[in-house]
Parts: structure tokens; C-alpha cells; sequence
């Protein structure tokens, strides 16, 4: 009996997939045997979450009289699948730059560095987020205790995630990090590169389509709102700009408002600026000044008369 057409067919399209795999490799990550998991690097950002805000996130009730228990049992975990992660990325990256992954025995070594460094850092990584929640509670009148910032903050999560990636990519790990941003991006809506270098008390508010870039650099209590970006200016040819200063510094005791987008790796923005919202800058702006955009005074207009688009241009208070 002949086969069924619609299963010679099926063979035919599985072929053609198949083929295009082997085709464009850039696409496909056959036979890996040296990759990161999504997953498990999800599982270790939560676990971390229940290590660094005890209480918050536990399927049981923690008291002080369990809380060392739980911290060891945690601390074991996470150990066992950071390790393994970091190992598998540094595996990946000597694979992918050398293709020797299966004869590097120092990534393992180096695996087991990185995580007991990174786990050393667990008290500082703290330390500087209990400074970013108080500046949350501090910075929004609608914060009625920092415990609502922790359970309902978008931007707190994000700069959470944003704090332990941070300390994974000092550290030079590949891939992971960027897994773990990208997770919070997708959770929240910002993108916080890991790379980038951000000061204490650090706070967005509402926290949706914030972007900062890989070497952006942003001084202590430095608050910015939703749709806030700080990029790099489009470059011709991506790879001159790899490894260079393509994104802003934002000095100390900045506050940045919706929807201003700063660019370019020169621009430096001084201590206590405040850039109102919708404002586009390439350039620096000196210490205590405001930047906001000019807009005519709105004028009443009969009803049915046609209404005249606005021009507007950047005016720089004391510049």
C-alpha cells in the first residue's frame, strides 16, 4: 500500500528543516554538550531572592530559631547549581572561542572560585539592596513600607536581579548573567545590561520600558522613572564599538524623568541634575542644572477650528 500522502509530506518538511539547521549553523546548537540552562538560571535567581529577603518568599513561615537552618540548606543549593551553571558557561565560551571545551579542566577550578566569591558576596549584595528598597520607600509617596516594595515592585525585582548578575559578569562569566537580565526584562519591561555600573540607593519608579546599556554608569541615589533609556548613539559597524564607552555617566543625586532618553558615551549628566521628561540629550549637562523642553503656552481654541501642531525645542535652565 502506497504511503499516506500527507505523511510523505511531513517527511519531506522534516527533511527540509533538518537541512536548514545544517545549512545556518548560527541558528542551531546541535550536539552541545557545554550550554547554560534558561531554566536552571531561573531557579537560581529565585533561590537567591529566598536567600537574600528571608521570609518574603518561603513556602513555610521562617523565625529566627530556623533561619540558619534554611540559610544552610539554601546556601547548598544554590552552590550545586551556580557551580554547575558557570561551569557549563565558561565550558561553552572556551568551546565556542577555541573549541577545546571538553579539555578544560581549569574551567573547572575556576567555576569553583567564582561561586564561592560570588556566594562571599551575598552580605554586601545585601547591604546595597536594602539601600535601593529604602530609596524606593523614600521616593514614592504611594510606598506605604519597604515590605510592599520588596513583594510589589517591578523596578526593586529588577534591580535585584540586576545586583547578582552584576557581581556573575565582574566575575567574567559568560552567558549567564545575560540570562538572568533578560529574565528580569521580560518579568518587568527593564533592561538593565549587567555590565553596567550602578551606585547605591538606586530606585525606578513604575518601572516599564526602562533601558540601560552595558557601560552606562550611575553615581549613588539616583532615581529614574518609566521609559527612560540610556543608550549609545546607532553606530555604523557594531563591532568597532564592542569594547568602548558607548553609554552615558549619570553623576550622583540625579532624578530622571519619563520618557527622557540620554545617549552617547561622552555624555555626562552632573551631580543633582534634573532631566524632565521626554527630553532627548547627546551632550553633558553641568552639575545643578535642569534640562527640560521649552513648549509654547497652550492657547483656547472654538470648537471645530483646526488645531496647529506644536514645535518645541530643548531649553536648558541656566545654560
Amino acid at each position: 500500500m502506497a504511503d499516506d500522502p500527507t505523511r510523505a509530506d511531513l517527511k519531506q518538511l522534516v527533511d527540509r528543516i533538518v537541512a536548514s539547521y545544517i545549512a545556518d549553523d548560527r541558528t542551531q546548537h546541535l550536539d552541545a554538550t557545554f550550554l547554560p540552562s534558561r531554566d536552571k538560571a531561573i531557579e537560581i535567581v529565585s533561590l537567591l531572592r529566598r536567600l537574600i529577603f528571608p521570609g518574603f518568599f518561603d513556602d513555610q513561615r521562617l523565625s529566627s530559631e530556623t533561619a540558619r537552618f534554611a540559610v544552610g540548606e539554601l546556601l547548598a543549593r544554590v552552590r550545586s547549581l551556580l557551580y554547575e551553571q558557570v561551569r557549563q558557561s565558561l565550558r561553552y565560551e572556551e568551546n565556542r572561542t577555541n573549541g577545546r571545551g571538553d579539555d578544560c579542566n581549569q574551567c573547572d577550578q575556576k567555576a569553583q572560585r567564582i561561586t564561592d566569591a560570588f556566594l562571599n558576596e551575598i552580605p554586601e549584595v545585601r547591604r546595597k539592596l536594602a539601600l535601593d528598597i529604602q530609596a524606593a520607600h523614600d521616593g514614592d509617596p504611594a510606598a506605604v513600607s519597604t515590605d510592599e516594595a520588596i513583594f510589589c515592585y517591578p523596578g526593586v525585582f529588577a534591580v535585584f536581579v540586576y545586583r547578582i548578575a552584576h557581581e556573575l559578569c565582574r566575575q567574567q562569566v559568560p552567558l549567564l548573567p545575560r540570562i538572568m537580565s533578560e529574565y528580569a526584562h521580560a518579568q518587568t519591561g527593564v533592561d538593565i545590561h549587567p555590565g553596567a555600573h550602578i551606585g547605591e540607593s538606586f530606585f525606578i519608579d513604575h518601572a516599564t520600558g526602562v533601558v540601560i546599556g552595558q557601560t552606562a554608569r550611575i553615581g549613588n541615589n539616583v532615581q529614574i522613572y518609566q521609559g527612560v533609556t540610556l543608550g549609545a548613539l546607532a553606530p555604523k559597524k557594531a563591532e568597532a564599538w564592542r569594547q568602548q564607552r558607548r553609554h552615558p555617566t549619570i553623576e550622583d543625586d540625579v532624578t530622571i524623568y519619563p520618557g527622557a532618553t540620554i545617549l552617547g558615551g561622552d555624555t555626562v549628566i552632573g551631580k543633582g541634575c534634573t532631566i524632565n521628561g521626554s527630553v532627548f540629550l547627546t551632550q553633558s549637562v553641568p552639575a545643578g542644572h535642569t534640562v527640560q523642553i521649552q513648549h509654547p503656552q497652550p492657547q483656547l481654541r472654538a470648537k471645530g477650528t483646526r488645531k496647529v501642531a506644536e514645535k518645541s525645542d530643548t531649553k536648558k535652565n541656566g545654560l
